[in-house]
């Protein structure tokens, strides 16, 4: 019988023996996964694996889910490649789905098994059976499928070491994932290269969770007072109130929280004290942190014991004597980032500046796609409340059956389907900080009632609760809609609006704004940088961008200029990139513009074009394009003429822009 065979008559005889009982299989992952692969997805052991690759497009969108994750996540990848890349190892990263995001390692198309170790492999057990990326994403534990652990017989040669990766919210991200085809590496040698496995995923966890939370303070933890900084076991987020916030991997698995002797399973938005016997003014002390205590021991309530250090916040100086410790300010670098030369967003950036500092609720008005959460939170960040939470909610996104209990929350109990532990709701998540309702205008006429009540009374009751929890924030508020028709019309609490509009600012649309050159190389420099692509732009295709009406506002923009880096070579972006419906709108524009009286009074000098051409005009013009290389902006202001005449005039002559420059 052949080793093929013999692997298929394993499995068999192990999905046969645990069919009726699946529970006697509950002790081994391996055995487990084969259960699912037979029983739930239908896969059978004897049949040939055909790996399924995204596409290019697929694969690219995944990536920009992920796009600062992965710039994390590929620091560590390159160490970790560095330990093994003698030993004919294939480093990847999967997504929740299995999908391999990214990929180190030598491609070698001799194998059938190497076809399916490269980036765009689905690795899904429901696909490809039990294997270490699948098997790692259904079990969430760092595990080795060696060999015959496979359920495909196909995959015998294959040896892997997956462990999980959470993000920052806790929430399960992928999978790190060693593998080779090497049929020499014994079992033995998989379980260390598992545990080398695991020690990266967990570092860029950790490195992950402190990019994320950098706005915060952050709590690390050891058994060992010379490795707390470098290598702590336990990593927590809070707030300047000593709120829980957020909690890496090994805080989850390491700490629990008792209140009234029950043991919970969250830390999320409870405070330290819930966690430490020790007092909140200790913690703080080692926030300040000076060479002789930064370091201390803390106690659980659980008997745990670790020593301590506190990070502070990137963005100011926060004061930590008590735990009731004043906000940290803010600093106004994100609003400035705003615009450039435009006398409408400057105007609104200085009123900002003055109204960040202010407990005034504002309201921010503005078409779809100009940025209005942008801007909310570049008043948080200028606000004494930067240290602290940001909650934003899309009113007209939560489905009305759940906006209530996600925005009040519930205690355990209220309801069916409600979790055990019931639910802080995101307005209490906001205590402190700033709530920011986007699209307030499609929240529904009840639940106005209530938020009205929050507002004015500064607390808040969940549903099911009998005592109110007091509040301390600042809403902000924002509607494409024009609320005063709304409430003319009965669909909007005019109390609500006074409430919400203590000040108002308006968001102009892009096509008004003069400095779109700056929102187009900022914009391009962000989005270039996320996909590791070049954000250089021809000034022919940044041309048609200007003259471009952008419906869709600054979220067009971005999506458009995604787009064309997705579509450009290595060099940047061309016209040719750019979408057609955009190239042909703007280029009509171009032509067209001329038509207002701005335009026709914009020439420094009569153009003559009501007249005859007098001779060698066309040449003059056709040497002077190909002398600008073809960006009319120059020939416009080399002839002292507006780019619209330019525009008219190649028309006229029948001068078109060669391939080159397209």
């Amino acid at each position: 019988m052949n080793t093929s065979q013999s692997h298929i008559n394993t499995v068999m005889n192990i999905v046969g023996r645990h069919a009726a009982v699946p529970a006697l299989a509950d002790d081994n992952p391996i055995h487990r996964s084969w259960l699912r692969c037979y029983n739930d997805y239908g896969l059978n052991p004897s049949s040939r694996h055909r790996m399924q690759v995204e596409s290019s497009g697929k694969l690219r969108e995944r990536r920009e889910q992920h796009a600062r994750y992965l710039r994390t996540a590929r620091a560590g990848m390159e160490q970790l490649y560095a330990q093994v890349a003698d030993l004919d190892y294939v480093l990847m990263l999967a997504d929740a789905d299995g999908i391999a995001l990214d990929f180190l390692g030598a491609q070698a198309t001799d194998s059938p098994f190497r076809a399916g170790l490269v980036a765009g492999a689905n690795w899904h057990e429901q696909t490809a059976g039990t294997n270490g990326i699948g098997t790692c994403l259904a079990e969430r534990r760092t595990l080795t499928c060696h060999s015959s652990d496979h359920y495909y017989a196909g995959n015998l040669d294959l040896s892997c070491a997956a462990t999980p990766l959470y993000d920052p919210e806790g929430e399960l991200m992928g999978v790190l994932d060693l593998s080779t085809v090497t049929t020499t590496q014994s079992r033995g040698n998989q379980q260390l290269i598992s545990r080398l496995t695991a020690l990266y995923g967990r570092m860029i966890e950790d490195a992950n969770f402190i990019r994320h939370f950098g706005n915060r303070w952050i709590l690390k933890m050891s058994r060992n007072p010379a490795l707390v900084d470098v290598n702590a076991e336990a990593m927590l987020a809070f707030d300047a109130d000593g709120v829980i916030v957020g909690a890496n991997s090994g805080a989850r698995s390491q700490l629990q929280l008792t209140v009234e002797g029950v043991v919970r399973g969250s830390l999320i938005g409870h405070s330290l004290a819930a966690v430490f016997r020790n007092r909140a003014g200790d913690i703080w002390r080692l926030a300040r942190g000076t060479e002789a205590d930064d370091c201390g021991l803390l106690e659980t309530w659980t008997d745990q014991a670790y020593y301590g250090t506190v990070r502070g916040p990137r963005r100011g100086t926060a004061s930590t004597s008590s735990s009731n410790a004043p906000a940290v300010p803010g600093n106004v670098a994100e609003l400035e980032a705003l615009a450039d030369n435009d006398p409408q967003m400057n105007q609104l950036i200085s009123q900002a500046k003055r109204l960040a500092s202010r407990p005034f609720n504002v309201l921010i008005q503005g078409e779809t796609g100009t940025g209005k959460e942008v801007l909310a939170k570049a008043l948080h960040q200028a606000s004494p409340r930067a240290a602290r939470a940001f909650v934003a909610i899309n009113c007209a996104a939560l489905p009305e059956s759940l906006i209530e209990s996600e925005l009040f929350g519930y205690q355990p109990g209220t309801f069916t389907g409600a979790r055990s532990r019931g639910m802080v709701g995101l307005i209490q998540r906001a205590d402190g900080g700033t709530l920011f309702l986007d699209e307030i205008g499609d929240m529904p006429l009840a639940l106005q009632t209530r938020l009205l009540r929050v507002l004015s009374e500064g607390e808040v009751l969940p549903l099911g609760a009998d005592k109110p929890i007091p509040l301390s924030l600042t809403v902000i508020a924002a509607s494409h809609r024009k609320l005063r028709e709304q409430i003319a019309a009965g669909q909007f609490r005019e109390d609500l609006y006074y409430r919400l509009s203590g000040a108002t600012l308006h968001l102009p649309p892009l096509r008004e704004r003069q400095d779109r050159a700056y929102l187009i190389r900022r914009i391009l420099r962000d989005e270039a940088g996320a996909l590791g692509t070049s954000d250089w732009i021809a000034p022919q295709a940044l041309e048609l961008l200007l003259h471009y009406r952008w419906p869709g506002n600054i979220r067009e923009l971005r999506n458009v200029l995604r787009y064309a880096l997705s579509m450009a070579e290595t060099r940047g972006i061309e016209i040719g990139d750019l979408p057609a419906e955009v190239r042909d709108e703007a280029v009509s524009a171009a032509l067209t513009v001329d038509a207002s009286p701005a335009a026709a009074t914009a020439t420094a000098v009569p153009d003559g074009d009501e007249c005859e051409a007098n001779g060698g005009e066309d040449q003059h013009l056709l040497s002077t394009l190909r002398s600008h290389h073809w960006v009319i902006s120059e020939v416009a202001r080399d002839l002292n003429l507006c780019r619209a005449t330019i525009y008219r005039r190649m028309k006229r002559y029948g001068i078109v822009v060669p391939t080159q420059f397209c």
